[in-house]
């Protein structure tokens, strides 16, 4: 495939005008001023006029099938949210239900240019069949309900663990990634922390955990764990000596910010959803300084309510400036960094994340003729405040395009609609 004539931003996010790009075996194997010599041998064609061409967005933080209960629990605390709302809706969740909800994100996500996710949720199995079936990378958080009482070698969940390794962990090409899921602190004992920090050193997988989301959890840590963080407490418990991700850490005490950066942590900031849940806002400029490597997630839809990640990085570059004081935090290339490199680096995709040739053809057209998005002084700029989710015309993963001008060639689009509003109604139904 070759794109004719197209814009595009480079590794460094400098743009390249009037350019082409080919791809071809799933990657990037042509960049150039000009076309290359023989296009015929490169398939299909795409005029790229009034078009631009980024590399494909990284969601750090996701918990993709909860597009099920979208706009269900509004207006809430986190604590009453989560307690009145979302957990009694997910006790009646089943495998059906955690599949056609998870291919609902995977659409959402097509939609809005989301090549990769970090997912954390439920029903491993069907979520990562869902994955598969949709062409959207993903490292999935196995989830681990036990791991408590003794030898943890022994837990049905520890053998069913290793059997989705076995089939799932660097399926598709690589495409799909598995980790251990950790909650948080406060809802894990201390034996089940050390116990799955344990288990991701054995098997040679990272770890997924909320951190530090609220005010509260803090002080219930330091009130549980002699005063410590969960920062601290975590670190202690050796979840950070294999590669995590941190989902918000948004009250983090002065040193904290030491620990996450000699760990290698990486820090997933969700900006929409903590605001939403009125949870705080991530100190980014005190992690970037620290030297962490900060990447943007979404969280769920339930706390979005979209998956719209030109929203995403423009609210995060927004509110860095505004608790900063400071209007030169976050440049239009950190927030397009956070969304995307920075994204791959954390789930330790090393051939993603940015438009170089020989890397992993993930990419994203973006029709630039509208008038939002002229005079075109900084197509960047235009990218991060002018720009929306609906400028997204085609999402490419692996050089499968994936979405396209409103159709998804691998996605029954009616038939998902039709299923995940019968697990909706059948749902609250049993709530009663």
């Amino acid at each position: 495939m070759l794109f004719t004539d197209i814009h595009y931003l480079d590794e460094n996010y400098h743009l390249v005008p009037h350019a082409s790009v080919g791809v071809r075996d799933g990657r990037i194997a042509y960049l150039g001023t000009a076309p290359p010599a023989d296009t015929a041998v490169w398939g299909r064609v795409i005029d790229g006029k009034e078009r631009l061409l980024i590399p494909g967005f990284f969601n750090l933080h996701s918990h993709t099938a909860m597009t099920l209960l979208r706009g269900y629990g509004e207006n809430l605390t986190l604590h009453d949210w989560l307690t009145k709302r979302i957990f009694p809706f997910e006790a009646h969740l089943n495998r059906d239900d955690i599949y056609w909800g998870t291919l609902l994100g995977c659409a959402e996500m097509l939609r809005y240019g989301i090549v990769s996710t970090s997912d954390m949720y439920l029903h491993t199995e069907a979520e990562a069949e869902a994955f598969l079936k949709s062409g959207v990378k993903a490292n999935i958080a196995a989830c681990v309900s036990c791991f408590d009482q003794g030898d943890y070698h022994q837990h049905a969940d520890y053998s069913l663990l290793r059997e989705q390794l076995s089939h799932y962990h660097g399926c598709a090409d690589g495409r799909l990634q598995l980790e251990l899921m950790l909650h948080a602190e406060y809802t894990s004992s201390e034996e089940k922390i050390y116990n799955v920090a344990t288990a991701a050193a054995e098997l040679g997988v990272g770890i997924h955990v909320h951190v530090s989301e609220t005010a509260s959890e803090v002080a219930g840590c330091q009130e549980r764990h002699d005063g410590r963080t969960p920062v601290a407490y975590l670190a202690d418990c050796g979840i950070f000596d294999v590669p995590v991700t941190a989902a918000h850490c948004v009250h983090l005490a002065e040193e904290d910010f030491a620990v996450l950066a000699q760990k290698n942590v990486n820090v997933a900031t969700c900006p929409k959803s903590n605001l939403k849940l009125a949870s705080g806002i991530c100190p980014v400029e005190k992690l970037l300084a620290a030297g962490v490597n900060v990447a943007l997630g979404t969280d769920s839809v339930s706390s979005n309510n979209n998956l719209d990640f030109i929203e995403e990085m423009r609210i995060f570059a927004l509110l860095q400036k505004g608790i900063s004081g400071d209007a030169t935090q976050i440049s239009t290339a950190q927030a397009l960094a956070a969304a995307t490199r920075c994204g791959a680096k954390a789930q330790r995709r090393a051939d993603c994340g940015s438009i170089r040739q020989g890397n992993r053809a993930d990419l994203v057209m973006l029709d630039i003729s509208q008038p939002h998005m002229h005079p075109a002084h900084d197509l960047l700029s235009n990218l991060i405040y002018a720009a929306s989710g609906s400028d997204v015309m085609l999402t490419m993963v692996d050089g499968v395009i994936c979405y396209e001008n409103g159709d998804w060639p691998l996605l029954d689009i009616e038939k998902i609609y039709a299923e995940t509003e019968k697990s909706r109604l059948r749902i609250l139904a049993e709530l009663g």
